[in-house]
């Protein structure tokens, strides 16, 4: 029997066809995958700026501001957060500035040889120091805080000093320091441009997690700041103009220094509270300035602060402050006279003439 079909003969495709049908295939698909990137990062700027800054907003409010600077490969660094001293708790004026302080001291993952060990002796002093500060007998308080003396010695033998710094100098970091006002605490670095990553990833972390050690012996240095501050004449001028034009709390009656009541009585359940309600990204920017890429920058910061969860409800303050009389303007001269007046000596005892024009 033969076979009286056709044969067909298997002719292979063109192969360099083939081949620019797959490399248009992987362009296209290339194309749009970034274009996916670029808009999954969305970003403002405001109309007439030089400098073109970019204003990013993550997914959970964290606010991040961009300038590009190509003028040296580094990059300076502000991490601000939306509270100072006017958010101090009436109890603990001063909080906002000394846990500026405590920042520094690092997480459970740097500035500890054992968290672990740490901790409960961590847990004990914060503990006894809100016995401490409810008690009123002098002597009760000296065992108290022998006792919290004492803990804190062997903790510091589980603690790394300093190494928050050591890491920054460590990527090439220079100008480490941060500061609080009433309205703010800002937090700086300047760090070269080919260490975003290792900054990002510390200071994501210490924002994230910090943990309060060195607590007693960071007050002390705080309460000596303070002591120093009451023989300061314009330290002094300010805190009554202040006091005078915003007689209701918090502006005219908290400094960010806060009182020495309260840093003789301090808590560092306060403070977790206040880290738990006020450094959440909804409540806090990053700004840069310097040598990078910013739709690289942005995916970093992203990647280290994208998955910190955002606050529920940021409290807000209401103020009233001193409004004077538009009516009569030379009233509220008088009151500006009186304030500097009651207020200005020099330290010898001579009071200070001011000269106000009344035109």
């Amino acid at each position: 029997m033969f076979f009286t079909g056709k044969i067909r003969t298997f002719v292979p495709p063109n192969e360099d066809l083939f081949d620019m049908k797959y490399l248009r295939f992987l362009i296209v698909a290339l194309l749009a995958f970034c274009c996916a990137a670029c808009q999954k990062y969305r970003y403002e700027t405001v109309e007439g700026d030089p400098l073109a800054t970019r204003i990013y907003t993550l997914d959970n409010g964290l606010k991040v501001y961009m300038s590009v600077n190509t003028e040296t490969p580094r990059i300076q660094t502000y991490i601000a957060v939306k509270v100072g001293g006017k958010n101090d708790p009436p109890e603990t004026t001063g909080l906002a500035h000394y846990f500026e302080h405590l920042m520094f001291k690092g997480t459970s993952q740097f500035g500890t040889t054992d968290y672990e060990a740490e901790k409960p002796l961590l847990d004990e002093i914060e503990m006894l120091f809100e016995v401490y500060r409810r008690i009123p007998e002098e002597a009760a308080r000296r065992a108290i805080y022998r006792r919290i003396d004492s803990l804190s010695y062997e903790a510091s033998k589980l603690s790394i000093p300093n190494e928050y710094d050591k890491l920054m100098s460590i990527i090439g970091a220079d100008g480490t320091n941060a500061y609080t006002t009433k309205d703010m605490t800002v937090y700086i670095e300047d760090i070269p441009s080919n260490r975003i990553e290792q900054w990002a990833r510390i200071e994501a972390d210490r924002f994230r997690d910090p943990v309060i050690r060195g607590f007693h012996t960071e007050l002390e240095t705080i309460y000596e700041e303070k002591n120093m501050s009451l023989t300061n004449d314009n330290r002094k001028i300010m805190e009554a103009v202040d006091a005078a034009l915003f007689p209701n709390p918090p502006y005219g009656r908290q400094t960010v220094l806060g009182s020495q009541e309260s840093l003789r009585n301090p808590s560092i359940t306060n403070v977790k509270n206040y880290h738990a309600t006020y450094y959440v990204p909804n409540n806090m920017a990053v700004c840069l300035s310097g040598d990078f890429d910013p739709d690289r920058m942005i995916e970093v910061i992203d990647r280290y602060f994208g998955d910190m969860e955002p606050g529920a409800e940021v409290p807000e303050l209401w103020l009233t402050h001193y409004s004077p009389s538009l009516t009569h303007p030379e009233d509220y001269l008088k009151d500006v006279r009186k304030i500097f007046q009651n207020t200005v000596a020099a330290r010898d005892g001579r009071t200070v003439e001011l000269n106000f024009d009344e035109e």
